[in-house]
């Protein structure tokens, strides 16, 4: 007998300011773990801007019609063989990262994010928008008693790759600090800041006047809009932004050898032509530099779990039954944001 399913599928790229709700309920077969691997009755799973960048082609999936969804956490029902990991009713996450190919230079030296057979959950394969999902047993992780459901699933992604960002500023103590975008990975990282550096400084430059009134909440020193002068110059800024004008911002605004950390999968192009305006001798001279990020391994999401159960820093969030799958990722796009946003599955 063949046993199905709920998910949200998404079967075609589209623009999203014509098309407000580009996933469909459906019901699908229930998958069946193989060697290595585990099956999830998914709990729930974190909505993520990057789900907008598939759905609108910027990263588009590889075959379609798909499940997207990269912030999971449910309980393991079934194990395939060679499995020694888990046991069925452990509560476990899934982050972006699928698998690699455990071989290359970079996985070898836990830069699992960076190999070039990095597959991605919910874009590569099948994702967590579902009852459902398998994953291969080392790309799955034990989820800290402390957390909720809803509070785990952002700290898979937006909370792994924030904490990524913040490593790659190469921050010290009694540095300055700048976030550029207020979302779900910004409002962690702060909350990261606080304890990891307890003498720096979060600046924050956010659209909305929301957002920026809940950095403040949060402890950031100060908060403007993307385009204001700080009250002083940024040793590092981390830019969370789906959009070019901000880059250009954020490099007038570092120190003489200060870095910008992008951490967006991808950019719009709807303002691109605001890289034309970068100006050498103001925006990079005296040794800026800009970094990307790209990914996050499975290392990250080992430690930032460690660091935010030690510490108790959790998302705040805003829950969505599975078939409101659509409403949340047209608040994402719209810029309708306070911390996270998480479905709910089962």
């Amino acid at each position: 007998m063949v046993i199905n399913m709920k998910a949200m599928v998404m079967r075609h790229i589209v623009d999203m300011t014509k098309n407000a709700t580009p996933l469909e309920l459906v019901e699908m077969e229930k998958p069946v773990p193989r060697m290595g691997e585990i099956l999830i009755r998914v709990r729930v799973c974190g909505v993520c801007h990057t789900e907008l960048d598939e759905i609108e082609g910027r990263t588009p999936p590889p075959v379609l019609p798909l499940i997207p969804g990269h912030q999971v956490v449910g309980l393991v029902e079934k194990k395939g063989k060679g499995v020694s990991r888990f046991k069925t009713g452990d509560r476990v996450g899934v982050g972006w990262l699928f698998a690699s190919c455990g071989r290359c230079v970079y996985c070898l030296s836990g830069n699992d994010n960076l190999c070039p057979e990095f597959r991605a959950t919910g874009r590569d394969v099948n994702g967590g928008y579902a009852e459902y999902i398998k994953v291969p047993e080392n790309s799955s992780f034990f989820i800290p008693d402390t957390f909720t459901d809803s509070e785990a699933a952002p700290l898979l992604c937006a909370g792994a790759i924030g904490y990524r960002s913040l490593r790659l500023t190469d921050i010290k103590n009694n540095e300055k600090l700048g976030l550029t975008g207020f979302g779900a990975s910004g409002h962690l990282v702060l909350k990261m800041v606080k304890f990891m550096f307890p003498d720096s400084e979060v600046y924050v430059f956010a659209r909305s006047e929301k957002e920026r009134n809940f950095a403040l909440d949060l402890g950031a020193v100060w908060a403007g809009d993307i385009t204001d002068e700080p009250p002083a110059k940024l040793n590092s800024i981390i830019d969370t932004t789906p959009v070019w004008k901000p880059v250009v911002a954020a490099m007038n605004n570092l120190v003489p050898g200060g870095r910008l950390v992008i951490n967006a999968i991808r950019k719009e192009d709807i303002d691109k032509d605001y890289l034309l305006q970068i100006d050498y001798p103001r925006d990079l001279w005296m040794e800026k530099e800009i970094k990307s990020v790209a990914n996050v391994s499975r290392k990250d999401i080992e430690e930032f779990l460690t660091l935010a159960a030690k510490v108790n820093i959790k998302p705040d969030f805003t829950e969505y039954p599975l078939v409101e799958a659509n409403t949340a990722l047209n608040e994402l796009k719209n810029r309708r944001i306070r911390g996270a946003k998480v479905l709910q599955i089962s």
